[in-house]
């Protein structure tokens, strides 16, 4: 399985769904479903019981709160162009001990992410 272009904290813009065209910044993101979560994004109504808590507040009823998309909806904003854009990766160049890393580049102006 292979894992995700997006992480955790990422900018993202929505591109199908209802909510088409709307920015936000990544909350969650689950591999294994291949979901993510994005703030202000995928916004639902989630009925909760009544309770009461030690102190005696209630908490509970009708809460707004946002579900996960799957990651083939939404497409990085890169930082530099500022434009949603498709991910690729590249070996960065050799550090001090001779190790070199993977790097999440922007397909469009080929900066780095």
């Amino acid at each position: 399985m292979a894992g995700l272009f997006v992480k955790k904290g990422d900018t993202v813009q929505v591109v199908a769904g209802k909510d088409k065209g709307v920015k936000g910044k990544v909350i969650m993101a689950d591999p294994a479903s291949n979901r993510v979560l994005v703030e202000g994004v995928n916004r639902v109504k989630r009925h909760t019981r009544v309770t009461q808590s030690a102190r005696g507040s209630q908490q509970g009823g009708i809460i707004t709160q946002e579900a996960p998309v799957h990651a083939s909806n939404v497409q990085v904003v890169c930082p530099s162009c500022g434009k949603p854009s498709r991910i690729g990766h590249r070996r960065s160049e050799a550090d001090d001990k001779g190790k070199t890393h993977s790097v999440r580049v922007c397909k469009r102006c080929e900066k780095d992410i």
